[in-house]
């Protein structure tokens, strides 16, 4: 795959994030010319400022939602495939802040939308939304790329209009020209960089870091768990694979196997127990607002389409998690090991 990349324009929204950071870093280490467009980081510390990403990258900060801003980039980069990470993700941060939410998710994506389609380079886009776009019935069995949009808190709700607005350029604008579209939801994300408020491993890492017994605020809560490396490799070869043929557009489900859909507590112990030193969880009610319970995705059609299969499963993800945090704990060479995590990633 990283053959492809060398000499490619990619542009990226919400390079500044946690996952934005690690797609930008792996496109970089293949040889593409990667133009990244985002805020400020959010978070300190952050991924993005620890491999020192503005040194390896064409970085501008940026909102989406000021178009002009993003199209004089857009015009000047001239990219041939774009991934839109940009976004407020984070669930409570959208009942603190719906209006802003709605904002950034839905006219960011129209923004970006706007700059393809006043584009000429442009071959292959990736909107990148979430596993909680979907109508949460709490089904047992996963959720299919045909299942209702229909996110129930504003966030979720928000990633559901990114998607119905992405589907509605495609058919307006982008049918009778070479511009492949595809929007990829991915189930939760775990993996080093990551330092976000209301995240698990992120309040897992910080217990630890502080000595202190970790708070879970819903232990019971079923999650589809993933290490970041699994949806970037799969948002890259889809944009890879539409880039030479529109055939390979529409949505796709990035989740792992059956047996990884574990319990937020679930997964805090495996933590625990990769992290040592005696760490501990306790069950803690910290907010009063509408999480699901229950959430799985089905990942038939990306698995039949591409023959794709999750690359490692939940206690491996757990294990490189732990080993890229306690590396920062060191004060060790952070690029080093995203190097090797990633060296390795490929291998399995």
């Amino acid at each position: 795959m990283n053959n492809f990349w060398k000499g490619k324009k990619v542009f990226i929204t919400g390079h500044s994030g946690f996952k934005g950071s690690w797609l930008a870093f792996i496109l970089n280490s293949f040889g593409a010319e990667v133009m990244g467009y985002a805020l400020e980081p959010p978070t300190s510390p952050s991924l993005f400022a620890l491999i020192e990403l503005d040194k390896k990258i064409t970085s501008i900060m940026g909102d989406v939602r000021d178009f002009e801003k993003l199209r004089r980039a857009f015009i000047e980069f001239k990219p041939e495939i774009v991934f839109h990470l940009a976004a407020q993700p984070i669930v409570l941060e959208g009942y603190k802040n719906p209006v802003a939410t709605y904002s950034t998710n839905v006219m960011g994506t129209v923004n970006i939308l706007e700059c393809l389609r006043q584009s000429d380079s442009v071959k292959s886009f990736i909107n990148v939304t979430t596993d909680k776009v979907y109508h949460n019935n709490e089904w047992c069995y996963g959720y299919r790329e045909t299942d209702e949009l229909n996110g129930i808190d504003p966030y979720s709700n928000s990633k559901s209009c990114s998607e119905l607005v992405t589907q509605c350029y495609n058919r307006s604008f982008f049918v009778d020209r070479e511009i492949a579209v595809s929007t990829v939801r991915a189930g939760n994300v775990i993996g080093g960089g990551d330092f976000a408020d209301f995240r698990i491993i992120p309040d897992c890492v910080r217990a630890a870091l502080a000595g202190k017994i970790i708070d879970v605020r819903n232990p019971n809560s079923i999650r589809p768990y993933q290490h970041v490396l699994e949806p970037l490799f799969a948002y890259m070869m889809i944009a890879k694979k539409q880039f030479g043929g529109k055939k390979f557009s529409g949505s796709y489900n990035v989740g792992p196997s059956e047996a990884d859909n574990l319990t937020t507590g679930e997964l805090v112990e495996l933590f625990c127990k990769s992290w040592g030193d005696n760490l501990s969880w306790q069950s803690k009610s910290l907010n009063q607002h509408k999480e699901a319970n229950f959430l799985k995705l089905d990942c038939s059609k990306i698995k039949s389409v591409f023959s794709w299969a999750p690359t490692w499963n939940v206690k491996t993800a757990i294990e490189k998690t732990v080993d890229w945090y306690k590396v920062f704990r060191d004060k060790g060479n952070i690029v080093q090991c995203m190097d090797n995590q990633i060296k390795k990633f490929m291998e399995d």
